[in-house]
């Protein structure tokens, strides 16, 4: 099963872009596997990628070091909005050709399970 990770549209669109490798979030992660990628609200999976590692906690100069990865100027770099502040790694992204709906199940809001049929027709548009 593929698992989808919700992103705002503005941050996700660094990610499609190559601009942004480092998704900056609150709590640590131990999935290393393939995931979708949708941005928030939208009821679709717009790209795969490796989630491939996760970085932290991230003290303040170790973040600001490394704003690039995240897709921010340096000074936008400042801790706070989390209690600790983790970088999901992000590799290998693959825009689909064409978005997939999912059901999004009641309270949702970082991760969504993609349901079989789902699953299959996104590994259907996966470029080769």
């Amino acid at each position: 099963m593929i698992r989808a990770l919700l992103i705002q549209p503005e941050p996700l669109n660094k990610i499609l872009a190559g601009t942004k490798i480092w998704e900056i979030r609150g709590s640590q992660t131990k999935i290393r596997e393939t995931i979708g990628l949708v941005p928030s609200r939208s009821g679709t999976v717009v790209a795969i990628c490796d989630l491939i590692d996760c970085i932290g906690p991230l003290n303040q100069r170790e973040f600001h070091a490394n704003t690039a990865k995240a897709g921010m100027r340096p000074d936008q770099a400042k801790l706070g909005y989390y209690l600790q502040t983790y970088a999901w790694v992000l590799a290998n992204v693959r825009l689909l050709k064409k978005p997939v709906p999912y059901i999004h199940p009641s309270g949702a809001v970082i991760w969504v399970n993609l349901a079989e049929n789902t699953e299959s027709a996104v590994r259907r548009q996966i470029p080769k």
